[in-house]
């Protein structure tokens, strides 16, 4: 299997977790997740879940495309640091209020998803150049 195809997989599964929290908190639970800013209540959807899921997949599938391409020996690394520390400052909004614990629990378990699926999918083996020129001869 192809690079290309293997991260293709990994980006579908990355938005699919956490439509699967949503779908096990939302409607099977009964707790709507619900962010309230002032006076405006935010409600999350499945929709609204797959969209964000699919953006920081294709961002992070083009990081570390750009970073194979200009830093090739230590992209992988980069990468993983980068991808945690992404993560990690994904959950400060979880500090402040406007959110009940429900809410809280269920959003965590959404970002976690997403990286345990993207961190090491999209890392997965190091780029080969005889592993690309062997593939083009085959075909």
């Amino acid at each position: 299997m192809s690079a290309r195809t293997r991260r293709l997989r990994v980006t579908a599964l990355a938005v699919l977790t956490p439509v699967l929290v949503w779908l096990v908190t939302d409607p099977l639970l009964g707790h709507r997740i619900r962010i309230a800013d002032g006076e405006q209540t935010l409600e999350i959807g499945a929709g609204a879940v797959a969209f964000v899921a699919l953006l920081a997949s294709l961002a992070g599938w083009g990081l570390l495309a750009a970073l194979e391409r200009f830093a090739a020996r230590r992209a992988r690394t980069a990468w993983t640091v980068t991808a945690g520390a992404v993560l990690a400052v994904s959950f400060l909004p979880f500090t402040g209020d406007g959110m009940d614990g429900g809410t809280r629990v269920s959003l965590a378990l959404m970002h976690l998803s997403v990286a345990a699926v993207l961190i090491p999918g999209l890392r997965g083996r190091p780029p080969a150049a005889s592993a690309d020129a062997a593939d083009q001869v085959v075909a």
